[in-house]
């Protein structure tokens, strides 16, 4: 028995033995699977992970969202390019954009999130592919207790590639403490129109400034193991300065101006990503483009990395372009033209992308090399061996006392002077009295794609902090941004009887014909009237785009009593009634209209409303409007604000604009009641120092030369506050310059500096064809004297490099900064040339009284051109050397010859 025992002993142990030993030799399998052995190379891991990978995991790495695994980590089994990370939260600073990437968590929250995410995608699902979080990082990342810098267009007016640098660096650090490991940034697109509303997310108008101030911010992300996505490919402002309009510029066009940022960012930044523009270029949409993806950027260019679009525009094929049937179709045209990641906004979008693939519409070689693109990516960013992020990095790298130091001279650094009379400014910190004037003062807004930032110092604060108690500081709002005298009837005053009770909101009657005839297409409750069907239909499955008509009706109920005006504001073709008679009667088809009728409402009495509408060409704007509620009250805010400049030495007047993406301006103007507050002040006699907030130009025809001084600030950062009140009272000596051409009036746009020669004139017979402020132009507080320009030597052959050597002298009063800009310009070409061109620009401090030597290396690059074949040639002949401190104001200048071999 003993025995036997024994017998059955040694043989249950020697198949546990057996068994270990099984699972030890496949767990070493695993171990020894190629595409997770980093001792080969990145090339023949992804040859191995690619032919493991099956048709439904090579779709989702292909595909990217917002989002996180909180409805259900199972969706994602067969993996996922990445999530945009984000603990659930808005900023109240954001400005307007397509998708809110603003995180409400702490650092510490964001990083045990994406950790807990990667953890599920590297240890439960079947190949362990890791995902790339993303975000934005525009201007700091945008996530809570992330530091704010300066907007775009602000660290461009720095003209300091050292300091973006340096602000990259930072930014890196604390995105990469939170676990994200691509940014959706930057924005390198050339503004050239300023009335886009984007202009504020670029570096300007100019591509030598753009290229460098690109290269500069994406350089520390790279080095960090941060992939950067610079954006939008390519030229997504069109006519009229309009957002993704479509494009048709030729190819030496592109070549010249758009594509250099680009180029450089690929070439010396080493970005590995990039994301196409919704626009299409030369008929195609961007984002299935073959010569623009395939053919350019991949095959002529080189370009290794990946592909994205936009937030959803793979689908902008069919739903705005009409150069695709359907989804699949866009997505087949996409992923074979060079689309490599599509973009969604939702989980839920992908069946839509995802029937391509299922059905085989898409050539598999296209497939496996957009997916080759990723995992080589993810491979290169080590995320394989080194999925997660420490913890204790994000305590380490957010909010600290450095990267507000840092914050504050960015925003000194990108403050530009564009008027000072008599010397208006500094301000005398002796000062007894100071009305401070404007939402814009109480109000710091950080611009669009912004984070929440740190301890924000609005204007107001930060003359606070500077004066201390020692000075009466009066504040008053003057006058808003808004000059709206109306505002869509709110929800809670429509009301619509269903089941013999009221209910809220009006019911809305849709037919697929213009004369709301037959059967509707759809019934529902509208809550109120307040509509921008521009791209789409109101009910994409069941209402034509483009024919179709509308009844709403129900009641309406009054807040007040009293006569009040009622209306319409929006596209033609609609009709209003009130207790059945006709109020409103625009029927026709003409234009954009805002058409009101007074009308006597008594309080909390309900009136039958009747609303009816068609549209027959799509793209529409509608709004039911009323002036209940509506507080006119701007000219006694603006006379409050006199009073108490009045009463003051001097007064400073925050005044700023709105714009963003989507919000293209027409008009350049200071909106709302802003300019008459201005004119108003300026009456007083008393020193009017006006503060303009915005990142875009401005035009001040009615009120420039009514005023002694002028600051342009930009969106300034968290720390804007504390910058400005440096400059207003002389602790910070303003040198900022403009990276964008302000107009004098929008008749002129686009205008900017590098223009090619006109064959007439610049002039209009009513307006000249000059600038109010030319690009590159800013103000000091002191004055610099340019001298003794020499160049090593006059003649070379076009391989040689020489060096421009002049002096510069602090001849004022003030210690300062100057920006030193050296422009070419070509005097005799087989092509034309621009008149003049940025080729370099250097930011030096000089003490008052100082003079320093500096030197400017003029190498073949810097006098490279584009011949007629559209070859990369230098030319013989003679160039002007020009340095200067504006575009508009050159100081020194020498001839160039390039000798004929």
């Amino acid at each position: 028995m003993i025995i036997t025992i024994f017998k059955y002993t040694i043989l249950f142990l020697s198949i546990i033995v057996i068994i270990s030993l099984f699972i030890g030799s496949c767990s070493k399998g695993v171990d020894k699977l190629a595409y997770k052995n980093p001792k080969i190379s990145i090339e023949e891991r992804v040859d191995d992970l690619l032919d493991r990978m099956t048709l439904e995991e090579k779709f989702w790495q292909l595909y990217m969202i917002p989002g996180d695994l909180s409805e259900g980590k199972e969706k994602y089994k067969n993996g996922l390019f990445g999530f945009q990370i984000s603990v659930k939260g808005k900023s109240k600073n954001q400005t307007e954009q397509l998708l809110d990437y603003s995180g409400g968590g702490s650092a510490l929250e964001s990083v045990r999130l994406a950790n807990e995410i990667q953890k599920y995608f590297v240890e439960e699902t079947r190949l362990g592919i890791p995902i790339i979080p993303f975000s934005e990082a525009l201007h700091g990342l945008i996530s809570n207790e992330a530091t704010s810098y300066p907007q775009a267009i602000g660290l461009a007016a720095t003209w300091n590639t050292e300091l973006m640098e340096n602000i990259a660096h930072s930014i890196a650090l604390e995105t990469k403490s939170r676990g994200i490991r691509q940014i959706l940034s930057p924005v390198i697109n050339i503004a050239r129109d300023v009335r886009w509303g984007r202009t504020e997310e670029t570096y300007g108008e100019d591509p030598f400034l753009s290229s460098k101030m690109a290269v500069a911010f994406v350089s520390p992300f790279e080095d960090m193991g941060i992939i950067t996505t610079p954006k939008h490919f390519i030229a997504n402002v069109g006519d009229g300065g309009r957002d993704s309009y479509p494009i048709h510029f030729n190819e030496r066009l592109m070549e010249e101006i758009y594509f250099p940022a680009f180029k450089a960012c690929f070439d010396q930044g080493k970005s590995w990503s990039v994301m196409t523009s919704y626009n299409s270029f030369d008929g195609r949409p961007c984002t299935a483009n073959n010569w623009l993806l395939n053919e350019k950027l991949k095959t002529e260019w080189g370009f290794n990395g990946f592909v994205i679009s936009d937030a959803g525009a793979t689908g902008g094929a069919n739903v705005l372009h009409f150069t695709a049937a359907d989804y699949a179709e866009a997505t087949q045209q996409a992923i074979e033209s060079g689309l490599d990641v599509i973009f969604q906004t939702s989980y839920n979008h992908y069946p839509l992308f995802y029937e391509a693939f299922e059905k085989g519409m898409i050539d598999p070689d296209a497939i496996d090399e957009a997916v080759r693109r990723v995992l080589r990516a993810k491979i290169k960013l080590g995320l394989f061996e080194n999925p997660y992020i420490d913890e204790k990095q994000a305590e380490k790298y957010n909010d600290t006392p450095e990267q507000k130091i840092l914050a504050r001279k960015a925003a000194q650094a990108s403050i530009v002077l564009l008027k000072n009379q008599n010397q208006t400014l500094p301000i005398d910190k002796s000062i007894k009295s100071i009305a401070i004037i404007g939402a814009d003062a109480d109000e710091l807004r950080l611009g669009g794609y912004s984070g929440s930032g740190n301890e924000l110092v609005s204007v107001l604060q930060g003359i606070k902090n500077k004066l201390g108690g020692n000075t009466q500081i009066r504040y008053a709002l003057g006058a808003s941004r808004d000059s709206s005298n109306y505002q869509a009837v709110p929800s809670e005053n429509l009301f619509h009887l269903e089941n013999g009770a009221l209910n809220p909101g009006l019911k809305g009657e849709y037919f697929n014909n213009l004369k709301m005839q037959g059967e509707a297409a759809l019934t529902r409750t509208d809550l109120k009237i307040d509509f921008r069907w521009t791209l789409f239909s109101p009910d994409q499955k069941k209402i034509n785009y483009d024919s179709y008509s509308v009844r709403w009706q129900g009641k309406l109920v009054s807040d007040y009593t009293g006569d009040y005006e009622i209306g319409l504001q929006g596209d033609d073709g609609y009709r209003l009634y009130l207790n059945d008679e006709l109020i409103i009667d625009n029927w026709r088809k003409q234009s954009f209209h805002t058409m009101t009728q007074k009308y006597f409402f008594e309080e909390g009495k309900e009136y039958d409303i009747k609303l009816e509408f068609y549209e027959s060409v799509g793209n529409v704007w509608l709004k039911l409007v009323w002036n209940q509620g509506v507080e006119n009250n701007w000219k006694k805010e603006i006379q409050n604000a006199v009073d108490i400049t009045e009463k003051s030495e001097a007064a400073v007047v925050v005044v700023g604009i709105e714009e963003g993406e989507f919000r293209d301006r027409a008009y350049l103007t200071l909106p709302g009641h802003q300019e008459e507050l201005i004119q108003k002040l300026a009456k007083t006699g008393k020193p009017i120092i006006v503060v303009l907030v915005g990142g875009s130009a401005i035009t001040m025809n009615n009120w420039k030369d009514k005023v002694p001084a002028i600051l342009d600030v930009w969106y300034p950062g968290e720390q804007g506050g504390n910058a400005i009140a440096d400059v207003l009272f002389g602790d910070y000596n303003p040198a900022g310059r403009l990276p964008i051409t302000f107009p004098i009036h929008e008749s002129q746009l686009p205008l900017y500096y590098n223009h090619k020669p006109t064959g007439r004139g610049d002039d209009y017979n009513n307006l000249t064809g000059k600038p109010l402020f030319p690009f590159g132009y800013g103000l000091s507080y002191t004055q610099f004297e340019y001298n003794d320009l020499k160049l090593s030597d006059i003649e070379i052959a076009k391989d040689e490099v020489i060096t421009a050597t002049f002096k510069i002298k602090n001849i004022g009063d003030y210690d300062g900064d100057e920006v030193v800009q050296l422009y070419i310009k070509d005097l005799l070409a087989s092509v034309a040339r621009p008149i003049l061109e940025l080729k370099g620009f250097q930011r030096v401090f000089l003490k008052k009284g100082e003079t320093k030597e500096l030197t400017f290396e003029i190498n073949p690059e810097l006098l490279m051109m584009l011949d007629e074949n559209m070859n990369n040639v230098v030319e013989p002949g003679a160039f002007r050397i020009m340095i200067g401190a504006s575009s508009n104001d050159m100081r020194l200048r020498e001839i160039l010859t390039v000798s004929v071999e």
